[in-house]
């Protein structure tokens, strides 16, 4: 069944099209909730709380893209609310501009890597550079939306990227060089 079917029998309260409805977004969601999360469990809490979102305000979906898109929005909200209730989001002023040298390297060792263990990289990122390289690198925001997510200025953006590319450019390269280490 095509999700945009079950609209309907979930706008009407069916729990068998919101359970349908679950069982079809929830692991496209939760892949979602692990980016904005720092372990499983709060992932898990995040999709559940999302669910919970999506269910209460599906009549409100206007039928204007997709409504897997529209879940997915409200999920990166739900995980942001709850970042921003639980964590103060501490701006770091020093803006580093070689941020260009860090994408191509970031892109071109990140593939070197398992999906998985990138993932962990960017979990074990500070929340506050965590929240703004998903945004940014993920979900394609501009720093002008990332500063009005977060509550934080475009320079706070930017150099909480810079500083997420740098950590994660140290991570891969140590694992890297830990891989060399086992294949000799």
């Amino acid at each position: 069944m095509i999700i945009e079917d079950l609209l309907d029998g979930c706008k009407n309260g069916n729990t068998q099209a919101q359970e349908q409805l679950f069982k079809a977004l929830a692991p496209k969601l939760f892949g979602l909730c692990l980016k904005y999360s720092g372990n499983y469990a709060e992932a898990e809490d995040h999709l559940q709380d999302a669910f919970m979102v999506i269910f209460q305000k599906i009549d409100q979906f206007s039928g204007k893209g997709s409504l897997e898109g529209w879940c997915k929005r409200i999920t990166i909200h739900v995980c942001l609310q709850s970042f921003r209730k639980n964590k103060k989001l501490e701006l770091v002023s020093d803006y580093i501009e070689a941020a260009s040298e860090e994408e191509v390297f970031l892109e071109e060792e990140s593939e070197q890597i398992p999906k998985e263990v990138l993932l962990q990289m960017i979990q074990e990122l500070p929340k506050k550079y965590q929240m703004v390289f998903n945004l940014y690198v993920f979900e394609e925001y501009s720093h002008k939306e990332i500063a009005e997510v977060l509550q934080i200025g475009e320079s706070g953006s930017k150099s909480n990227l810079s500083r997420a590319r740098q950590i994660l450019k140290q991570k891969i390269e140590a694992y890297l060089a830990k891989q060399q280490v086992k294949a000799k």
